[in-house]
């Protein structure tokens, strides 16, 4: 009995710290549905495991939308207790679709806001346990070799010593690209958004399918910039990759959250995983260098590095922008869609406009042209067209469109052809008029 004793003693504690009953103490299987990498879940999993014994976490790998849908398609016969993902409006989405489980946590020490931002679902659906912010990343030794100047702001990345040194993951593959497209879009408005997003586009080198793979290049040098979620650089840093990262102006800093999913198989252990993400322990376990996120308990910041960002004190953190996380929903997936058909899959004819017209701005420079700047202005200016306004985007019309549904589908299918083929128009009269551009600046 003496040798089980402490065993004994730490899980009635945690019990007792997640406001269970020590018979009433989390065991068994415990499975969340997750679009962090291994990187991130495998110090938590470990770290819960140890705080909980009894109790194993199985973590499923999907990205966020295909998360938001796994549990959609399933919820008659639903097996995961836990959703955890960097996208407020994901879980507004599920919130929305009734497929959270209500819960109160009992830790505390966390503050309602992190910036202008509420921590935790009013109503009580999910809760942050980081806080994350959009920017930018950069190699330095690249950046060296290639002599590219340092990003502060998203429009730096338009510049013509970016072209082809940039690279995004696909916002409808990766909800933190996302959520980096809508801050901008919500920062300078839905046509200088696109602007600035476009302009930018001009200059990437790929858009890749997973998050994750952006840091990856940047840190390995097989491209100089990423736009990235802020921990992705962090943990690159505390592992000795090379890198810089930089929140431009117009970004903004929201929570990563976690929610119990409805009717999940084993409750008393996804509220154990929720109180111990919120716990000191879980809340530690952010600062290794894997995982390099920001705490939602600002008492947490005393034992991080002295270099460590910290939202509930950095002034310039603080001024980021409010998010919309309503706003985003309504139009996630017009938006996400829009990115694809204009950008994804355009790519290369919008790299050769934006290349010709570096190229004639260059040109100009040195000596000017009236009519040619008129010309590159235009070009300009129907690369930034939008097939659709803001208040489409967000309209009934076009959520309907997007929702699934044999005769939705059809519709969906045929918005895309439709902006596809806006996108290849407009960047070919664009191409035309910096050809024009060109010729008249030699």
């Amino acid at each position: 009995m003496f040798a089980r004793r402490p065993l004994l003693t730490a899980a009635a504690l945690f019990a007792l710290s997640t406001g269970l009953a020590a018979a009433q103490a989390p065991a068994g299987k415990v499975t969340v549905v997750t679009s962090f990498s291994k990187d991130v879940t495998d110090p938590i999993k470990k770290a819960f495991e140890k705080a909980a014994p009894g109790v194993t976490l199985e973590v499923q790998n999907r990205n966020t939308n295909a998360g938001v849908k796994f549990l959609e398609e399933t919820r008659a016969n639903n097996q995961v207790d836990l959703f955890w993902a960097s996208a407020p409006d994901a879980f507004e989405v599920l919130k929305g679709k009734k497929l959270l489980h209500a819960y109160r946590p009992k830790a505390t020490g966390i503050p309602e806001k992190v910036g202008a931002y509420p921590i935790n679902d009013k109503d009580g659906f999910y809760f942050g346990f980081a806080a994350s912010g959009y920017g930018i990343m950069w190699n330095e030794r690249y950046a060296r070799a290639n002599r590219l100047p340092e990003p502060k702001e998203w429009q730096d990345l338009a510049k013509a010593p970016f072209h082809d040194h940039v690279s995004i993951a696909a916002p409808s593959r990766s909800g933190t690209t996302h959520l980096t497209i809508e801050a901008i879009l919500q920062g300078e408005g839905w046509d200088k958004g696109w602007r600035t997003i476009k302009e930018m586009a001009g200059n990437f080198r790929q858009v890749t399918e997973r998050s994750f793979g952006v840091p990856e290049a940047v840190n390995s040098g097989q491209v100089g910039v990423g736009i990235v979620i802020d921990f992705f650089a962090f943990s690159s840093q505390a592992s000795g990759f090379p890198v810089k990262f930089v929140y431009p102006s117009v970004s903004t800093i929201v929570p990563a959250n976690v929610g119990i999913v409805a009717n999940a198989p084993n409750r008393a252990a996804a509220e154990a995983f929720v109180e111990f993400l919120l716990s000191p322990t879980g809340q530690e376990v952010l600062l290794e260098p894997s995982i390099r996120r920001l705490p939602v308990n600002p008492a947490i910041y005393a034992k991080a590095p002295a270099d460590y960002p910290n939202p509930f004190t950095d002034p310039r953190l603080g001024k980021l922008m409010p998010f919309d996380a309503e706003l985003s929903e309504t139009r996630t997936a017009p938006v996400d869609t829009l990115f694809d058909q204009l950008i994804s899959f355009q790519l290369d004819a919008l790299k050769g406009v934006t290349k010709t017209l570096h190229e004639v701005e260059a040109a100009l420079a040195k000596k000017d042209n009236v009519a040619a700047r008129k010309l590159v202005g235009e070009a300009r200016d129907l690369v930034a067209a939008m097939p659709v306004t803001a208040a489409a985007a967000g309209s009934a019309e076009l959520r309907a469109a997007f929702t699934g549904g044999k005769e939705k589908g059809a519709r969906q299918a045929e918005l895309e052809q439709q902006w596809a083929a806006f996108a290849r128009e407009r960047y070919a009269q664009a191409k035309t008029k910096a050809d024009e551009a060109a010729k008249l600046a030699r």
